[in-house]
This record gives structure tokens, C-alpha cells and sequence, in this order.
């Protein structure tokens, strides 16, 4: 039985109807750069997270958060400030958010800004606990983020720095030679994302082999696949089955 356009009853059996959103054969399509995040398949006017129902969540800008901002964040943006003679230039923004403080950093200042983070007595943030990207595709010029989480074990105190590269450009300093832990989390953010982190000791992949082509946690790469077989049927990969979105 051929598949229709429109679900159909014959004799009270329902007749298959092409998925919305499927072209017949084609690739993955690459993600649109729209303003707000949608549902995996295209389709639209519901709230279900499936990914069936057409998801829309709107993207919210990021915009600094004004003082005070409550706990101990005053205290460390001070103390920084004081400590860090370049504090104007290096910090773009500061934002508080679901309880968590971020500075956001610009991108060749970051071991600089680590620095201090860790050596100043007032800060003592001796532990990056990661280090990961982010791809905000569609939102944001500078679309490739990465995130350093640290830690002060003698303050208890957590923080997180951002700091913000472009596709065509993503290059910013290698915080290992004050953070050592950053080391294979570099590599594993460079193989996935594609940022290169100058400095670094042995900056080659870490997840996928020496010769792989692409990063694939970037949003415009392609979902790829090989099918797989089974009592005599065959399900395609995913760039085969419909039209990604």
C-alpha cells in the first residue's frame, strides 16, 4: 500500500500518510539559523517535547545582571577586580543565573583571568573542574562558547567563566599551564567543536580517530549513520529516514 499525503480510513483501517516534515531520500538538512529553537521534525503549534509535536522554545538574551547580586558573588567580583588591573578590558559581562555566577571573559584574556582566579589569595579557585563547548548556532556571531567551571576548595566557592570565539576564528589561549586538569578537556572540546586552544602541549582528538573530518557536537554537522539489519529488514541511518530540522 502507497503512502498518502492526508490519513485516509478504508473499512475503518487506517492508510499510512507520509511523516510531515520527510523528503523521500534526501540527506540531513543542516539546522536553520532562526531565533528560536524548534522541534526535531518540522512540525508546528505544540507544546509536545517529543520532537514530533514542534517544540518552540525561545531564545532569551543573555544581558548582565545588576548589583548586588547576592552570597559571596560581590565579594569575588571585587576581589577580582582589585586584583586584576585589566578587569575593564578582560570582562565583557557578568550575569547571575539560577543561582550560578558567570563571567563572561574575552576569549584572549581567559589564562590571564585564570590566573588570578587561582593565585590571589582572595579568590583561591585552585580546581578547573571542565571545561566544555557550546554551540549556539543561529544566536549568536561568536557561536562557539567554551565554559570553564572552577572551584575554591578553601573557600567552597564555585564560578564559572565563558568565553566566546567565531567559526571562522575559534582560537583563544590554553589555560593548562595554570590549570593542568584542562588538558584532555581541552582536546576533548577541540574534537568535538573545533576550537583550538593555542599553547596547548598536544592539542590532537582525543574521541574520534586522527583522520575524522568535522567536529560533531557543532550544530551544522551532518547526523551521518550506517544502517542496520535485522530478520531480513533494513532501517536506514538517520540522515536517510526524513529531513532533519
Amino acid at each position: 500500500m502507497s503512502a498518502t499525503d492526508d490519513r485516509t480510513t478504508n473499512g475503518g483501517v487506517p492508510v499510512p500518510a507520509t511523516p510531515a516534515g520527510a523528503t523521500d531520500g534526501a540527506p540531513a538538512e543542516h539546522p536553520p539559523a532562526s531565533p528560536a529553537s524548534r522541534g526535531m521534525f518540522g512540525v508546528r503549534g505544540s507544546g509536545d517535547v517529543s520532537g514530533y509535536g514542534g517544540l518552540v522554545r525561545p531564545r532569551q538574551p543573555i544581558e548582565e545582571s545588576p548589583r548586588p547580586y547576592g552570597g559571596y558573588f560581590d565579594e569575588v567580583r571585587d576581589a577580582l577586580e582589585e586584583a586584576y588591573p585589566e578587569f575593564g578590558d578582560a570582562i565583557e559581562k557578568i550575569v547571575v543565573d539560577r543561582g550560578e555566577l558567570t563571567l563572561h571573559v574575552r576569549p584572549e584574556r581567559i589564562a590571564e583571568v585564570c590566573q588570578v582566579m587561582r593565585d590571589d589569595l582572595a579568590l583561591r579557585f585552585e580546581l578547573c573542574s571542565s571545561v566544555s563547548g557550546v554551540d549556539y548556532l543561529g544566536a549568536d556571531e561568536r557561536r562557539l562558547h567554551v565554559v570553564y567551571q572552577l572551584t575554591s576548595m578553601t573557600y567552597r566557592r564555585r564560578v564559572r567563566l565563558e568565553a566566546a570565539v567565531s567559526a571562522e576564528d575559534p582560537h583563544l589561549p590554553s589555560v593548562t599551564n595554570v590549570y593542568p586538569t584542562a588538558d584532555w578537556q581541552e582536546r576533548e572540546t577541540y574534537d568535538m567543536f573545533g576550537i583550538v586552544f593555542d599553547g596547548h602541549p598536544n592539542l590532537t582528538r582525543i574521541l574520534m580517530p586522527d583522520d575524522w573530518e568535522g567536529h560533531p557536537q557543532r550544530k551544522d554537522y551532518p547526523l551521518g549513520g550506517v544502517p542496520v539489519e535485522y530478520k531480513g529488514a533494513e532501517i536506514p541511518p538517520p540522515d536517510r529516514r526524513r529531513s532533519y530540522q
